[in-house]
């Protein structure tokens, strides 16, 4: 059932990804697995997932050494700055660089550790108050300060959609987010690159892959609702 579902989804994203004149190798699923098991993501893999996404730090550190050398771990949901050490040792990639001071953390563990973290830039495109992410009209600045640290690299942009019955309605949220990363590539920061859009989720991902998605972080479609 599971990797019937993987396959439902890629067909869908696939099918997206053309009408957006791409194909599907230009966007990446990331399997958001919060609340499963090591069998169901197990799963997921041997249906060819090679990226998942986790929510929370201690989750992550007790799947990390099922999962160590055999997907990329993403970090997609909100990190506190006492977490960065812990994140760092987990992740390869952070979508929710959320605040400047976020960042200056994630420099200063990394300088000390060695490791350079990729990371998303996230953005509050909504402005709803239950969503973490800079505003857009403070995205530049913190561009341009995070662009002079060495260890941590801006890839992307990453946002959280409203939740709503009808996907059309956050397009405009996706347009957005695509069109702040072409503004921030003409800047030319030095060592930014927008080449990574973070967007759509389960309710939403097909109108995300439309508007730009290079990746996507899907968990409901492929695992169903998580039980309670």
């Amino acid at each position: 059932m599971i990797a019937d579902n993987v396959r439902r989804v890629m067909e869908r994203i696939g099918a997206a990804a053309e009408r957006s004149g791409r194909s599907a190798a230009q966007v990446e699923l990331v399997v958001s697995t919060k609340g499963r098991s090591l069998a169901e993501i197990d799963e997921v893999i041997s249906a060819g997932v090679r990226t998942i996404g986790e929510n929370r730090i201690q989750e992550a550190e007790a799947k990390y050494p099922h999962l160590k050398g055999r997907v990329e771990v993403h970090m997609i949901g909100h990190l506190q700055r006492n977490k960065v050490e812990d994140a760092l040792q987990i992740f390869d990639m952070i979508h929710s660089v959320d605040s400047l001071r976020l960042a200056e953390e994630i420099e200063k563990v990394g300088e000390r550790t060695g490791k350079a973290m990729p990371v998303l830039l996230e953005v509050n495109i909504s402005g709803e108050r239950s969503k973490f992410g800079v505003k857009p009209e403070e995205l530049y600045p913190i561009v341009e300060k995070v662009a002079a640290m060495r260890a941590i690299r801006i890839e992307g942009l990453m946002t959280m959609s409203p939740v709503t019955e009808d996907p059309e309605k956050v397009r405009p949220v996706f347009r957005r987010l695509r069109e702040l990363a072409g503004e921030i590539s003409r800047q030319a920061f030095p060592g930014v690159e927008m080449r990574r859009l973070s967007m759509g989720m389960t309710h939403d991902f097909e109108v995300a892959v439309e508007e730009g998605a290079t990746m996507v972080r899907v968990g409901t479609a492929i695992f169903g609702e998580l039980q309670p």
